[in-house]
């Protein structure tokens, strides 16, 4: 059952009496979030790795290009300052929140973020911040509240139980009064910065009582796009828009290493779409932070398929995730902990991410959730290669992709006739093989042959 104070549900019925200006223009023009999301696409910003700066003003310069790229919602890794005590590596996590409602000086500040904020707004590119729900630093004011953490047998506050987080405090979601600080700081946000959502770190961990009893009340301030960094479909029961496609991306990170083929995504993505519900958007990606760091870059975990893949996470299902500098071919693993400029050069796959995003937003068939069509899968009689047609209301996609670094035989439907919209080449029944992640893309518009 949702919890709702005395305080919030007096706020929702004076702002069911007075829709704020913003809210009444955006309730003219579409139906709310999901919907105004159905045809866009996210970008994580790496905000210290960014520039040189490493700052909001010097991210800001990249707006013109990212608004040339195409996307929608700039999601903003964590900003706010970083604890110190137990601190990893020489800066620290970003997931290390030492003040919700405060900015890391080393980024700039309120004003430099907001000001980031307004000229995102301008180029109708939505903002979402990072948050950190589940834990804080170790020298967090509220460590020393007592009962907002979690601790042992001996008092003492503990990092999140199961995990190697040793730089981070476990909050404790049975105290009330803590839930209640933790709406007031997401509150902040929306209030002070105008921020237009978030996206949630490890949101499992976190009772879903707390993110629906969050949601109510952030609903009074504003109408917000909410993504959940989990993979479970209960997370769309009321607060989440967009789920992480964490199985998905693992499947494909599997099948580009040989140990799973192109038939068990298929398998995959029929069962995710039963397990969720019609509205519930997934996020799809090739690469983001957490990856990168970690588990290697697009080039270490796809090698020369990463453009293949690219084009399987942008077109199958769900919204697709751009990383910070996955445009220019970032080849690097970036420092978690430490300053590592990402190497931009001549941005060489900003055209090709462009191209992807394009199509995305002028066929209808690609749209995210139920608003585009879902994906039907084509048997072309290899099992490493890929293919499906998406249709709604008339508009139609066609995609064939070669997930394997060898030459693989096809069977292409008589049906299939289209122009590739990459290279133009003519793709058909006569094609009987695909080079080495050799992929085909054909686009139908509703009313156009």
């Amino acid at each position: 059952m949702k919890i709702i104070t005395n305080l919030t549900f007096l706020l929702l019925i004076i702002a069911s009496c007075s829709q704020p200006k913003n809210e009444e223009k955006q309730a003219e023009t579409t139906g709310g979030f999901p919907e105004q999301a159905k045809d866009m696409v996210i970008y994580e910003v790496n905000v210290r790795q960014y520039t040189p700066e490493g700052t909001f003003n010097a991210f800001a310069a990249h707006l013109p290009r990212l608004e040339e790229l195409g996307v929608d919602i700039l999601w903003i890794m964590p900003i706010q300052p970083i604890g110190e005590k137990n601190r990893k590596g020489g800066l620290g996590s970003y997931y290390s929140i030492q003040d919700y409602t405060a900015v890391n000086s080393e980024f700039g500040t309120m004003e430099d973020f907001k000001n980031m904020v307004e000229e995102a707004h301008k180029r109708d590119m939505l903002v979402i911040l990072d948050w950190v729900a589940n834990h804080t630093a170790f020298d967090h004011a509220w460590t020393e509240i007592e009962g907002y953490h979690n601790t042992d047998s001996l008092g003492n506050v503990t990092w999140p139980e199961g995990t190697d987080w040793t730089d981070v405090a476990d909050l404790n979601y049975d105290n009330m009064d803590m839930q209640n600080d933790m709406i007031e700081a997401l509150r902040f946000w929306v209030k002070e910065a105008e921020i237009d959502g978030y996206r949630c770190d490890v949101a499992g961990f976190v009772p879903m009582e707390f993110w629906n009893r969050a949601k109510d009340s952030l609903d009074v301030e504003k109408d917000l796009f909410m993504l959940a960094e989990w993979d479970e479909p209960k997370m769309h029961e009321d607060a989440f828009h967009m789920t992480y496609g964490w199985g998905l991306h693992h499947y494909m990170n599997e099948v580009a290493k040989g140990e799973k083929n192109a038939d068990s995504l298929v398998s995959f993505i029929k069962k995710d779409l039963e397990r969720y519900p019609t509205d519930a958007i997934r996020m799809n990606f090739t690469t983001n932070h957490d990856e990168n760091s970690w588990n290697g870059t697009v080039f270490e975990r796809f090698g020369d398929g990463h453009k293949a893949y690219a084009v399987f996470a942008f077109t199958a299902q769900g919204m697709p995730l751009i990383y910070s500098g996955q445009e220019a071919g970032l080849d690097e693993r970036l420092a978690f902990f430490e300053k590592d400029t990402i190497e931009w050069g001549d941005v060489k796959y900003q055209d090709f991410y462009a191209s992807l995003i394009d199509l995305k937003k002028n066929n209808p068939a690609l749209y995210n959730g139920e608003y585009g069509g879902q994906p039907e899968f084509v048997d072309v009689g290899n099992p490493m290669v890929i293919a499906y047609s998406r249709e709604k209301e008339g508009n139609r996609v066609d995609v064939i992709i070669n997930l394997s670094d060898d030459v693989q035989s096809v069977s292409i439907p008589e049906s299939w006739n289209f122009s590739d919209v990459f290279r133009g080449a003519q793709v058909s029944a006569s094609i009987t093989e695909l080079q080495p992640y050799q992929y085909f893309v054909g686009s139908k518009s509703a009313g156009n042959e």
